[in-house]
C-alpha cells in the first residue's frame, strides 16, 4: 500500500488535566537532575561548562499543571495515523505530539511501550506528564512543558513525493520555535523524523533536546549502544564515569534494566566517529532500534530497577497488571544535565529513524559485550545503512521550509504573538494570528497601545499568565503604572534576576490595588528566597485571607485557592505556626480538604500539633497525592515523624537507597 496519513480518534481511560495553576512559577519545581559542585570537578571541561550553562531559575512564562486527579474515564483523543505496508504510527498532536504507538505489521508487534491509560503525574518541568510512547523533549533538563500541550500539525510534501506530518510549536522556556517532521517512505520499515530548532533572536540561547522512547521491559530485555563506558546518574546529585556493562563492579549487568535495584540514568559515551544508535531487544533478539545523523550525539538508558520504589512508580503511571517499561533516549549532548549554546540566527537540525531490529539472540545476549553490540550494529547496518540515513537527511532539508497544507491540529497562540511582535519570518512553521486567544489578548493590547489593560469594572479574576522576555519587560516598564502592570512587571524582573526591582514593583502595586493576594504571594516567595521565613509566613497568611475575601466561583478560583492554601500551610508550618496553618486549612472548601493533596497536608498539620495518632490514622485510612513529585520523599518524612514503624509499601516511592544522603 502507498503511505497514508489520516485523522483518527483514540479512546483511552484518562484523568482530566484540570485547570492551570494561576500562581506564577517563580521557582522551578523540585528537580532531581542536579549535580553538586564536588561532582563537577572531575568532569570533562565541555561537559562541566554545559552543565553550568543557564539552568532554569524559574518556570516562567509557563504555568504549572497540577489540577489533575487519579479518576479515569474513557476519553476520546484526537490522533493522526501514518501508515504503510510495514509500520503504523499513531501520533497525539494534542499531547505534545507524542507517538503513542509504532506497530510493526509483518510481525504483529508493538515496538514501543504503549500505555493503556492516560494518567498525568508530576514528572514534567511544569508538572503534568504521562508515560509511554515516543516524546519530544525540548526546553531544559527534564520532561518538556509541552508534554500535555497541543502542537500545531499539518500535512506537507515528503521528500519521496508522499505526505509528511509536520508538528510545530513555540517553546516558551527558551523562546525557540521548533518542528518535527514524520514520514514513512512507501517501502520503508523505518519511521523517519526530521527535527529543526531555530533561534530567531539576536543572542545565543541555551538549547536542550532529548527524544525519549519508552520500550517494553521484562527479564530478557537488554539495551545496547555503541559504547564501552557511560556516565551514571543515580539521583544522588553525582555524575560519574562507569564501565559498560558491569557499571558498578558488582558483577551485575546494568544493560538489563531489571537487574538494577534503583532508578538510574546511564548516558553512554559514544565515540565521536561511531554511528549513533541505541536498541532495546528482547530474549529472542527482537525489538526496536533508533538511529540518527551525528548532530543528535547522546544516548541514554533510564531504568526504574526492580526495587520497591521503582516498581511503585511504574504502577503509579499506569494500571495494575500492566508490563513495565524502560526508556532509551537520544539527545543533543552527552547527558541530560547539559544545555547547548545555539547562536543567534542559527539552527540545529538532524534526522532520526525508528524501526524494528532482529539480531542473533546468542550474540546480543552473550557475556562478551563488544560482540553483543557489534552484532546489533551490524544488523542495523543491514536493515538501514548509515549512508541511507545521511542521504535521507539531505533529501529532507529542502522540504523543511515547505509551507504546510491541510491543517490537522492547532497549538497555542503564543507563537503567533511572538511572530507579530518581532515581525519574524519562519518558513515552514506559520504561527497564524487566528490562533491568538484570550490569554494573549492583553499582551497584544500592550503591544498595540503601550498600555496593559486593567480589570477595572469587570468581575475579579486571578491574573492571567505573565510574559517575561526582555522585550515584554521593556514594554511593561514604560506602560502606565496600573496594578496589573506592576504585578506582571515584577514577575518579569524576578525572572531576569532583578529581585530588588521585582519586590519594589510588587510593593508599588500593593498601594494601588484592591486585589492584594497575587502581589502578597509574590512577596512571600521573595521572602523565602531571601531566607526570611517568618515574613514569608506573614505574607502568605495575609494573601490567603485576602483571596478568601475576593474569590468567586469557577475552576480558576478553585485552582487559585488550592494552590495558595497549599503553599501557605507549608510556609506557616515551616516556622512553627501550626495554629495559623490550621486556620488556612479550615478556610479551604470541603472538597479541597478531602483531596489526597490535602490529606497529606492534614497529616503534616496533625504531626505539628502533636497528634501523632491522628496522623497515623490518616495514613491507615489511605490517601493518594496525585501530583507527588518525581523523587519526592515527603511521604516517608511525614511518616517517620509520627511512627517508628517502617514506611508502608503503599507510600514507598523512594528512588534512591536509604543510606544516600
Amino acid at each position: 500500500m502507498a503511505t497514508t496519513v489520516r485523522r483518527a480518534v483514540l479512546t483511552l481511560p484518562a484523568a482530566p488535566l484540570g485547570p492551570e495553576n494561576p500562581l506564577p512559577g517563580l521557582r522551578p519545581l523540585d528537580e532531581q537532575h542536579v549535580v553538586d559542585e564536588r561532582s563537577r570537578t572531575g568532569l570533562p571541561r565541555d561537559m562541566a561548562r554545559q552543565i553550568g550553562y543557564e539552568p532554569l531559575r524559574t518556570l516562567l512564562p509557563v504555568r504549572v499543571l497540577d489540577g489533575y486527579g487519579r479518576e479515569r474515564t474513557p476519553t476520546d483523543l484526537d490522533a493522526i495515523v501514518i501508515e504503510n505496508d510495514h509500520l503504523r504510527a499513531t501520533v497525539l498532536p494534542g499531547l505534545g505530539g507524542r507517538v503513542h504507538s509504532l506497530f510493526h505489521k509483518p510481525a504483529g508487534r508493538e515496538l514501543l511501550y504503549r500505555n493503556p491509560v492516560l494518567q498525568p503525574a508530576d514528572f514534567a518541568l511544569n508538572g503534568a506528564w504521562f508515560s509511554g510512547g515516543l516524546e519530544w523533549n525540548i526546553g531544559a533538563t527534564g520532561h518538556t512543558t509541552l508534554s500535555c500541550a497541543p502542537l500545531h500539525a499539518a500535512i506537507v510534501p515528503a521528500p519521496d513525493g508522499g505526505d509528511m506530518v509536520r508538528l510545530w510549536e513555540w517553546e516558551r522556556l527558551r523562546d525557540l520555535p521548533f518542528q518535527v517532521d514524520l514520514w514513512l517512505p512507501a517501502d520503508s520499515e523505518f519511521l523517519y523524523v526530521g527535527v529543526r530548532i531555530r533561534n530567531p533572536h539576536e543572542r545565543t540561547v541555551p538549547t536542550y533536546w532529548w527524544s525519549n522512547i519508552a520500550v517494553p521491559e521484562d527479564e530478557g530485555t537488554r539495551v545496547l549502544a555503541p559504547a564501552d563506558e557511560a556516565w551514571h546518574f543515580g539521583y544522588a546529585r553525582s555524575l560519574r564515569r562507569v564501565p559498560v556493562p558491569d557499571a558498578h563492579g558488582d558483577g551485575v549487568d546494568r544493560t538489563y534494566p531489571l537487574r538494577g535495584d534503583h532508578p538510574a540514568d546511564y548516558f553512554y559515551e559514544v565515540p565521536r566517529d561511531a554511528r549513533k544508535w541505541i536498541a532495546s531487544l528482547d530474549a529472542g533478539g527482537q525489538g526496536l532500534v533508533q538511529t540518527s545523523t551525528d548532530r543528535l550525539s547522546g544516548r541514554k538508558l533510564f531504568l526504574w530497577g526492580a526495587g520497591r520504589g521503582g516498581r511503585r512508580w511504574q504502577r503509579w503511571l499506569t494500571e495494575p497488571g500492566t508490563p513495565g517499561y524502560a526508556e532509551i533516549q537520544a539527545g543533543l549532548a552527552r547527558t541530560q544535565l547539559e544545555h547547548v549554546p545555539l547562536e543567534a540566527g542559527a539552527e540545529f537540525s538532524w534526522l532520526e529513524a525508528y524501526g524494528p531490529l532482529a539480531a542473533d539472540p546468542r550474540a546480543v545476549h552473550g557475556e562478551d559485550w563488544p560482540t553483543a553490540r557489534a552484532q546489533a550494529g551490524a544488523r542495523l547496518e543491514e536493515a538501514l545503512p548509515r549512508a541511507r540515513v545521511d542521504a535521507a537527511y539531505e533529501a529532507w532539508r529542502p522540504y523543511a521550509d515547505h509551507e504546510p497544507g491541510q491543517s490537522l491540529a492547532a497549538g497555542s497562540g503564543w507563537g503567533a504573538l511572538e511572530v507579530l511582535r518581532g515581525g519574524l519570518k519562519l518558513p515552514g512553521t506559520p504561527f497564524d494570528e487566528a490562533t491568538l486567544g484570550e490569554q494573549q489578548r492583553p499582551w497584544r493590547e500592550l503591544l498595540r497601545s503601550g498600555t496593559f489593560p486593567d480589570r477595572a469594572g469587570g468581575a475579579p479574576t486571578p491574573p492571567g499568565p505573565s510574559l517575561v522576555a526582555q522585550h515584554w519587560r521593556d514594554m511593561l516598564e514604560t506602560a502606565p503604572a496600573e496594578p496589573l502592570t506592576e504585578y506582571h512587571l515584577g514577575v518579569a524582573q524576578w525572572h531576569a534576576g532583578d529581585v530588588a526591582q521585582a519586590v519594589r514593583s510588587w510593593e508599588r502595586g500593593l498601594k494601588i490595588t484592591r486585589s492584594r493576594w497575587p502581589l502578597l504571594r509574590c512577596l512571600a516567595v521573595a521572602d523565602l528566597d531571601a531566607g526570611n521565613a517568618g515574613r514569608a509566613a506573614d505574607h502568605y497568611a495575609e494573601a490567603f485571607e485576602d483571596l478568601c475575601r475576593e474569590r468567586g466561583d469557577g475552576e480558576e478560583w478553585a485552582a487559585a485557592t488550592a494552590a495558595l492554601g497549599r503553599e501557605a500551610i507549608g510556609a506557616l508550618l515551616a516556622v512553627g505556626r501550626a495554629d495559623a496553618a490550621r486556620a488556612v486549612w479550615e478556610g479551604l472548601p470541603p472538597e479541597v480538604r478531602a483531596s489526597g493533596r490535602f490529606r497529606l497536608a492534614e497529616a503534616q498539620l496533625l504531626a505539628a500539633e502533636g497528634d501523632k495518632e491522628g496522623a497515623r490514622a490518616l495514613f491507615g485510612a489511605g490517601f493518594e497525592v496525585p501530583d507527588l513529585r518525581e523523587g519526592a520523599e515527603v511521604l516517608g518524612e511525614v511518616w517517620a515523624s509520627v511512627s517508628d514503624e517502617p514506611l508502608p509499601d503503599a507510600y514507598d516511592y523512594r528512588m534512591r537507597p536509604p543510606a544516600v544522603e
